[in-house]
């Protein structure tokens, strides 16, 4: 029986708080554990420390330099945090459990698994295998997470794990429970009898909105990012050219009224500047492929969530781009033909850009808003497993 796609799950262990150990040195903030020592905050740990420190001088001037050095050495240990072998472990084994998951997700996408083999192994075996190989390896790097500092890729796992909840129901009709610590259970006779069609259907490879396609997607760029500790910082403050912010530009000049003004032609017959539309239509369609290009390798989950949000409003209104001459493909890439648009009723076009427009407007901003402000927080995850990012009420409550 599945869960509540709207029970909340903890993940906060995706995220460690200051006093546990490595990973609450991790996931604690060095300036102001500075600040608090400065201000005194530590004032009884450091009498505690000097009055069990027989070779410290009682003179003003030595405990001063005593202060100074100890500073000194917490800055150091801060800066370079000594990780546990726990840890150690942890990030490990979070490392080669995506790669395994990537596999047994490849398996489920295979149309091959789905099929009678010669040997005699049928394709409800070989389905019921693939499954349980993957419950498996999810709940691998699930518990891997709990003690990992790597949080370019614990902020993927967050994002997986969102949309592991958000599909509790399909996946509980083949026979996969979805538990509240974001872990899968096989009920192997439900499995069993599963319908084999639902299962290729839900991991589907050419469906870019599936949930086997967008497992796929986390977890390849769990696996492909660079392995950095909660204490990085954000290298440069250059802004990110994504495409972002030109598909915000034209959204929102699709979804105005002064694009569509009419003109008067040589006769004096009022028209749609169908060439000026067009070239607008176009350009968004180009910033709309690039933001994917560049911006869907982000461990941001504010950058994740609007760019799922943008993909499914994309995916809901495909047949109706389609009429205007702009395709989406299966990876979700677009496509415009220009006489096709050309041809188009433009009343109509605008019309329809005048909502999908807008709201693509407020998505592509925030995603240029997290890919440049918040360029160094790997998730947008609050220390209670709680989702915590604007434009994300999408997410709210699943984790």
């Amino acid at each position: 029986m599945g869960i509540n796609i709207h029970e909340k799950q903890d993940v906060s262990f995706l995220f460690p708080s200051i006093g546990s150990g490595a990973a609450g040195v991790a996931g604690s903030s060095w300036l102001s554990d500075y600040a608090a020592l400065k201000n005194g905050s530590y004032g009884k740990l450091m009498k505690a420390y000097y009055a069990g420190d027989k070779d410290s001088s009682t003179t003003a001037g030595s405990t001063r330099s005593s202060e100074k050095n100890i500073l000194k050495k917490l800055e150091a240990e801060k800066k370079n945090p000594k990780v546990s072998k726990e840890v150690q472990k942890a990030n490990s084994n979070l490392t080669s459990g995506l790669s395994s998951l990537k596999g047994s997700l490849s398996t489920l996408q295979n149309s091959s698994t789905y099929t009678d083999t010669e040997n005699g192994r049928s394709a409800a075996d070989k389905v019921v295998s693939a499954v349980k190989s993957f419950v498996t390896d999810y709940n691998n790097v699930v518990n891997a997470s709990k003690d990992s500092t790597l949080t370019s890729k614990t902020a993927y796992v967050a994002n997986m794990m969102s949309s592991t909840s958000a599909n509790s129901s399909k996946l509980s009709e083949i026979g996969v429970r979805v538990n509240s610590n974001g872990t899968l259970e096989v009920d192997e006779a439900k499995l069993k009898s599963a319908d084999l069609n639902k299962v290729q259907e839900l991991f589907s490879s050419d469906n870019i909105m599936s949930y086997g396609s967008r497992l796929a997607s986390r977890v390849q760029f769990a696996g492909t990012s660079s392995i950095k500790n909660t204490t990085d910082s954000v290298e440069s403050s250059k802004p990110v050219v994504t495409g972002a912010a030109g598909l915000k530009a034209d959204s929102t000049a699709l979804a105005s009224d002064k694009l569509y003004e009419k003109v008067k032609d040589k006769e004096g017959a009022e028209k749609y500047d169908v060439d000026k539309i067009f070239a607008t239509a176009k350009s968004f369609v180009g910033n709309y492929n690039r933001m994917f290009d560049t911006a869907e390798s982000s461990s941001n989950s504010g950058v994740l969530a609007n760019l799922s949000s943008i993909r499914e409003k994309t995916a809901k209104n495909a047949d109706v781009l389609k009429q205007f001459g702009i395709n989406v493909d299966a990876k979700g890439s677009m496509k415009i033909d220009e006489d096709t648009f050309k041809k188009a009723d433009m009343s109509k076009v605008q019309e329809f850009f005048k909502d999908y427009g807008s709201s693509i407007a407020t998505n592509a901003s925030l995603v240029d808003y997290y890919m440049n402000t918040q360029a160094g927080v790997g998730s947008g995850y609050t220390a209670a497993g709680a989702y915590n990012v604007q434009g994300g009420s999408g997410f709210n409550g699943i984790m």
